[in-house]
């Protein structure tokens, strides 16, 4: 499944990394790019 995590605060980062190791394709968006790197 392709999802998008908008905000890549603590929630964000986690659910995104955690949905991505579940073998989904994930892209974050957030205005910081040093947290999306």
């Amino acid at each position: 499944m392709k999802l998008s995590i908008i905000g890549s605060g603590y929630v964000g980062l986690v659910t995104g990394t955690c949905l991505a190791e579940a073998g989904h394709n994930v892209i974050c968006v957030d205005n910081n790019q040093a947290k999306v790197k």
